[in-house]
């Protein structure tokens, strides 16, 4: 598994970016953020011990439900939902649907911040 860059700045600068890089002013380089967070807090918040743990639960275990993770990880299905729709919002999770269920899968456990 790679290490997943993570930017941190301002929503003004983030948004300032995404639009220099549509109108073609800017380009990536490979090594450069592609998750980006507003602050270290909201950073902190949904990179804590408690959830980097999970992702590597996830990594390690790949359970194939959510249900199967609950039981795997001990949080209540509410919370762990909760926890999991966050870190797919920043793209550190991917949740892929399988008929009545949907599978978890870790996109990174190794994080690089950009600050």
């Amino acid at each position: 598994m790679s290490i997943l860059h993570i930017g941190v700045k301002p929503q003004l600068e983030i948004r300032a970016r995404l639009i220099a890089i549509a109108k073609g002013e800017v380009k990536p380089t490979e090594d450069e953020p592609r998750v980006w967070f507003p602050s270290i807090r909201s950073l902190a918040e949904v990179l804590s011990d408690q959830n980097r743990e999970l992702l590597k639960m996830i990594a390690d275990k790949e359970p194939q439900s959510l249900k199967e993770l609950a039981t795997l990880s001990g949080r209540a299905p509410s919370n762990l939902s909760r926890s999991l729709k966050t870190m797919s919002h920043y793209g550190l999770v991917k949740m892929e649907k399988h008929e009545k269920s949907v599978r978890p899968i870790a996109v990174a456990t190794e994080f690089q911040i950009h600050i």
